[in-house]
């Protein structure tokens, strides 16, 4: 059994023991559940039906390979159905049923509480044609709605969860551990296919009796959760609590760095409760409702925090090992958490209050730079304007904001520079399909590059006038420069790479075609020297003259020079059948 008691990362070709397949009062698949304790199953609520006497609980995955069924009823009021807030969002859908007989104990599985951003996963469900039960892989790319609920992309479109599903067990693939329970799979009416889940924590957060059978540390430090106190009307930072919740609501930003210094009793709050709102498992049910009863753009998504620590008073080995726990990297406890950070596959969302004042700061923002670098995002929260401050934003935004800067300076100046010039070197010898629209696209994309190319150039610039002048770099949430927007720019440089690769690649083709047109050319000119033997034919000639006056010229429309290569062809191949019908003197002279 793996930590928590999930099936080991390479048992997936096993039907797991703590799959359930449940039956309605009707004997009909109603969907799947999840063994948490000999006599409990957790499920969907969906799946329940409450006026039913009692349901049936099949053990697909018995050690003996039968297949135990055991009536179940609903476990008193561990009940919360789905509902929907005026947006349409859900929020709930989960039950717990007793069993009638208990199972064996270490058939049952414990709840894991992980980071769910860039996961890899797989379900055991129960849909129509696999009544049997079948295993199902997903990513994990993100959280959806207001009850942390989390969004899966099917590895194939055949991977879709269907209806015997609901209430299935989610597992981490690299560690095994149940993390999660499917809610629902659907296409949307452009055919996209989605399946959704609601992770341990939001679990847990509706039905906090299964506390008891969930693993893994909560995704919130107590020190930072919000309390009564913070709710005092006159205590909201109404500005500082939309940024926050836009950050925590994903704005883009991949840093975001604020000082909340002591004493600041109204920021404090704010902050604390900016955090609670969006953990999944803390946040109050009753904040789904009332969202729109707080001011404009304060309330957070739910899940808008993979983990949220207090580095007061703790070292940066602490913290990293608290990170490493979070997104569930123990497979080799004998190497440093940072290291172990530093090769993890996945990304957090991760929130840091008080960095200044963990026992080695530098030590602190050495281990957030990795996962910057790894492509984390990251709330800090500094209690003093400090060294440390400057430092982080030196380190964590100032700098990588240079880097990347950099790197698309070079990357506009490889497009504007050598690929325009294949681009015209290309046109200069074939004219493409469409050249008119094609030239004025390209055109204009090309000139937009060398625009944003120049913008990037002039914020280098001012950069270094003011680290000459030993001025204050713009602080946190400032891109490279006004009117510099590096995503913006990355986007048109992608878009402008990929028409020209589409365009180089369109003019290679025409370009080869062309050349092959010119080989053929020549073989046919040589073929009818050999059937004429010394005659000539003016008319043929012409032909020839006009195809491959065509084919020489710079740039060479390729369709023309094709139709005329092929009269050109069409007549020698004449040339042939007359031959074999008894000459071709009678046709010298005649129209192609």
């Amino acid at each position: 059994m793996a930590a928590g008691g999930g099936a080991p990362a390479d048992s997936w070709m096993r039907t797991p023991s703590w799959a359930v397949r449940i039956r309605g009062a009707d004997g009909e698949i109603a969907g799947a559940g999840i063994l948490l304790t000999p006599d409990r199953v957790l499920t969907c609520a969906h799946v329940v039906d409450r006026t039913a006497d009692r349901m049936t609980a099949e053990f697909v995955g018995a050690a003996d390979r039968s297949v135990p069924a055991v009536p179940a009823r609903l476990d008193g009021d561990a009940y919360v159905p789905e509902t929907r807030d005026a947006d349409g969002d859900p929020s709930g859908d989960v039950a717990l049923l007793r069993l009638e007989r208990p199972r064996p104990a270490e058939d049952s599985v414990r709840l894991r509480k992980l980071s769910t951003s860039t996961r890899e996963v797989r379900m055991y469900g129960f849909p129509y044609e696999h009544n049997g039960g079948i295993w199902f892989r997903a990513t994990a790319v993100g959280g959806c709605g207001r009850d942390g609920q989390v969004q899966l992309v099917p590895a194939s479109p055949g991977e879709l969860a269907s209806p015997g599903c609901s209430g299935a067990g989610v597992a981490d693939s690299d560690t095994g551990e149940v993390i999660g329970m499917v809610l629902s799979g659907q296409e949307d009416r452009h055919g996209n296919r989605f399946t959704f889940m609601s992770p341990a924590d939001t679990i847990v957060g509706h039905l906090p009796r299964l506390e008891s059978v969930t693993t893994g540390l909560s995704g919130l430090d107590p020190r930072l959760r919000s309390t009564s106190d913070d709710v005092v009307p006159g205590l909201l930072d109404e500005p500082f609590a939309q940024r926050l919740a836009a950050w925590l609501s994903d704005d883009g930003s991949r840093v975001k760095i604020s000082v909340v210094r002591h004493g600041d009793a109204a920021r404090e709050s704010t902050l604390r409760r900016a955090i609670t709102l969006a953990d999944r498992e803390s946040r109050p049910p009753v904040s789904v409702d009332r969202a729109f009863l707080d001011p404009p753009g304060t309330v957070p998504s739910v899940g808008g925090h993979d983990l949220a620590v207090h580095a007061s008073g703790r070292t940066s080995a602490r913290i990293a090992e608290r990170i490493a726990e979070r997104m569930g990297l123990w497979q080799r406890p004998e190497d440093p958490a940072l290291d172990r950070v530093r090769a993890a596959k996945g990304t957090l969302n991760l929130v840091v209050v008080g960095v200044d004042e963990a026992v080695d700061p530098p030590a602190v923002l050495d281990l957030l730079a990795v996962l910057r670098t790894g492509g984390s995002r990251l709330l800090l929260v500094f209690r003093t304007d400090g060294d440390c401050c400057r430092r982080a934003r030196d380190q964590l935004l100032v700098r990588p904001a240079r880097e990347r800067r950099a790197r698309l300076v070079e990357r506009l100046r490889e497009i504007t520079g050598p690929l325009a010039r294949e681009l015209h070197e290309r046109l200069s010898a074939v004219v493409p399909q469409d050249a008119r629209s094609f030239g004025r696209e390209l055109d204009r994309e090309l000139v937009a590059a060398h625009a944003a190319l120049a913008d990037l150039l002039r914020a280098d610039d001012r950069d270094r006038e003011r680290d000459r002048e030993g001025g204050r770099h713009p602080g946190p949430g400032h891109g490279p420069g006004p009117g510099a927007d590096p995503d913006r720019y990355e986007r048109l440089a992608d878009r402008v790479a990929g028409r020209l690769a589409t365009s180089l690649a369109e003019l290679d083709r025409l370009r080869d075609r062309r050349d092959e047109l010119t080989g053929r050319l020549r073989s046919y000119q040589v073929l009818l020297q050999h059937r004429l033997q010394g005659e000539e034919d003016p008319a043929v000639d012409g032909l020839y003259l006009r195809a491959h006056a065509l084919l020489s010229a710079r740039p060479c429309d390729v369709r023309e020079a094709e139709a005329a290569v092929d009269a050109y062809t069409r007549r020698v191949d004449g040339y042939g059948d007359d031959r074999r019908h008894g000459g071709y003197g009678d046709h010298r002279g005649g129209g192609a």
